[in-house]
């Protein structure tokens, strides 16, 4: 197990701690961040020459002593960033910037807890256009550098907004003209994708699905079709490949 630990900087003064090639290397590219401490294996000198612009407090150390600081650089990937998290809009404001496209595709994502589910699922939005995740600020993590990591980068482009109330958050899309699908593996849903042009696309946690006071709040509920391995009980997608899935149907509709 690698050495290095999650640091919980998101709760001192919203300084985060970000490592990985992709995720540094986007971070540093933000300019809406304010920096304080890139440090680097040795043997990661390259990667300074192309950025050093971006940050003045950089700190290079011999790859043994970041190894015993660090971990293993397969996680780390010989690069630490610690920075200043920046402004992110309220839910309001981010439906209210929406309201300017044509078409407008949200997912929120009920009890979903893996942080890197969570990543991985960003990286989708950046990929399918779809500008923002609404979790609920008791049962999903806050921007952890595991969650960093698993978004190579989304993360500061994905707009991650932690609301009290899933259920009043939906109640609010619904007024703000959009329609919101929920996503079921039980049989006997619909499974032909056809969206509204400004569409919220609910997924639940793995094994519960979508809590039932959330499912009644949905318009309609759909369905992946996939065949089914009864043998091996193989019946259902992670959740990630699941919105991976929705998003690209939406997009290309």
């Amino acid at each position: 197990m690698s050495k290095f630990k999650i640091n919980k900087f998101n709760k001192n003064q919203g300084i985060h701690t970000i490592f990985g090639q992709h995720s540094v290397k986007a971070a540093l590219q933000n300019n809406k961040r304010k920096h304080i401490e890139l440090i680097i294996s040795k043997n990661k000198i390259n990667f300074v020459k192309k950025y050093e612009s971006k940050i003045q407090n950089i700190t290079i150390l011999p790859q043994n002593e970041f190894t015993r600081r660090f971990g293993n650089e397969n996680t780390t990937q010989g690069l630490v960033l610690k920075t200043k998290d920046f402004s992110r809009p309220s839910l309001e404001e981010f439906v209210k910037e929406e309201s300017k496209k044509s078409k407008s595709v949200i997912l929120i994502l009920d009890q979903v807890t893996d942080p890197q589910n969570i990543g991985s699922i960003m990286r989708s939005c950046a990929l399918f256009d779809c500008a923002g995740i609404i979790v609920s600020k008791d049962n999903s993590p806050e921007l952890t550098s595991s969650l960093y990591k698993s978004a190579s980068g989304a993360a500061e482009i994905v707009n991650y907004i932690r609301v009290t109330n899933i259920k009043r958050a939906i109640s609010f899309l619904k007024k703000n003209n959009y329609w919101i699908y929920g996503f079921d593996s039980s049989k006997n849903k619909n499974s032909n994708f056809i969206f509204s042009q400004k569409s919220v696309l609910v997924f639940g946690s793995e094994g519960k699905g979508i809590r039932e006071l959330v499912k009644k709040e949905c318009d309609e509920i759909m369905q992946i079709k996939m065949k089914h391995n009864l043998e091996f009980e193989i019946d259902s997608l992670n959740v990630s490949n699941a919105t991976s899935i929705a998003l690209y149907q939406f997009y290309s509709s």
